[in-house]
């Protein structure tokens, strides 16, 4: 089994590691006929382009900011920020296989036995934020009337802005995708024509408390997926800094030690790979990676300029809010 933790410490620019991994995954399917490192080396050269070809990202990013600007001009008065950034290679990797581990695991349960080739691809093919955009939005506190609710305030307008966004983006070249998910709620505030596109994070607070909405879309221009999350500020807080982040991880981490209990280890070589990759990542030790434009002192002292670790920004756009006499229109 070949794993991305082999490729770490060489020195090696993160394309060349990428490639590499690919290259091997791809000998080592053509040897054993194992199709899943197929369709793993395959995803990986997907996620090469996207780092490669900055052009459709410069393009991407100046249509996204194009609803930056609908935004200054009608919500002048909130402060907002959009983010956008390509995942890291190593929070991809840990995503590709918990969908191997967890589609393999939920079948087993309700079937007894282990999936296809076919469902196991099927449920790859819901990785669709390896691009992803986020657009935060705070109402400053000098702009509140006596009385004024600021979270009702803000989810409100979050709603507003988010009935706004599919069509605005798809007169821009972005195809709205259908969310499939079972989430039991959907608020109000969300019209019919946007409902089925969205997973309302919001109006399905989960129990580590993660608020947000979800959009899927498709960039008919470069020809690939990103998602778009909005949040409030107190959203994102308790999703970067909060609880949620932190509990989340250790949650992850419980669901899959329960998962490899229920899947007896040799019953199913793609169950079992996909495990090892992610327990092989989850105890890497970051500080002894050796990779072009990464250094790392420990998990909270990074630089990280090739998006090994913590991500590649595209863009960051600010919104100042106005001169706070102004008054909320």
């Amino acid at each position: 089994m070949v794993q991305l933790t082999d490729y770490l410490y060489a020195g090696d620019t993160l394309l060349r590691i990428i490639h590499k991994y690919a290259d091997d995954l791809r000998k080592n399917a053509a040897d054993t006929h194992n199709a899943l490192d197929l369709i793993h080396a395959n995803f990986l050269i997907q996620m090469s382009e996207l780092l490669e070809h900055n052009d459709f990202l410069t393009s991407q990013s100046q249509r996204i900011r194009e609803f930056y600007k609908y935004m200054a001009d009608h919500y002048g008065l909130f402060a907002f920020t959009f983010r956008g950034r390509i995942k890291s290679l190593i929070r991809t990797e840990e995503k590709f296989n918990a969908y191997i581990v967890n589609g393999i695991y939920r079948y087993h349960a309700e079937h007894g036995t282990y999936p296809p080739i076919s469902m196991l691809r099927e449920q790859i093919g819901r990785f669709k934020d390896l691009i992803a955009y986020r657009i935060v939005l705070s109402l400053p506190a000098c702009h509140l009337k006596p009385g004024d609710d600021r979270a009702q305030i803000e989810a409100h307008t979050l709603y507003e802005i988010a009935n706004i966004l599919p069509a605005f983006l798809e007169e821009r070249g972005f195809t709205a995708q259908l969310s499939r998910t079972d989430l039991p709620v959907c608020s109000p505030l969300l019209s019919d024509s946007v409902r089925p596109y969205y997973k309302d994070y919001v109006a399905n607070t989960n129990e580590l408390g993660y608020r947000s909405l979800h959009l899927s879309l498709f960039d008919n221009l470069s020809r690939s997926y990103l998602e778009i999350q909005l949040r409030t500020k107190d959203m994102d807080d308790y999703a970067e800094i909060g609880a949620a982040n932190h509990s989340s991880y250790e949650k992850r981490q419980a669901q899959e030690r329960l998962r490899r209990k229920e899947i007896p280890e040799g019953a199913c070589p793609y169950f079992d790979e996909a495990y090892a990759r992610i327990a092989a990542l989850q105890n890497l030790d970051i500080s002894k990676i050796d990779v072009n434009m990464f250094t790392a002192l420990d998990r909270y002292r990074i630089n990280d300029g090739c998006g090994l670790y913590t991500g590649r920004l595209i863009l960051p756009y600010e919104h100042l809010s106005r001169f706070q006499n102004d008054e909320i229109g």
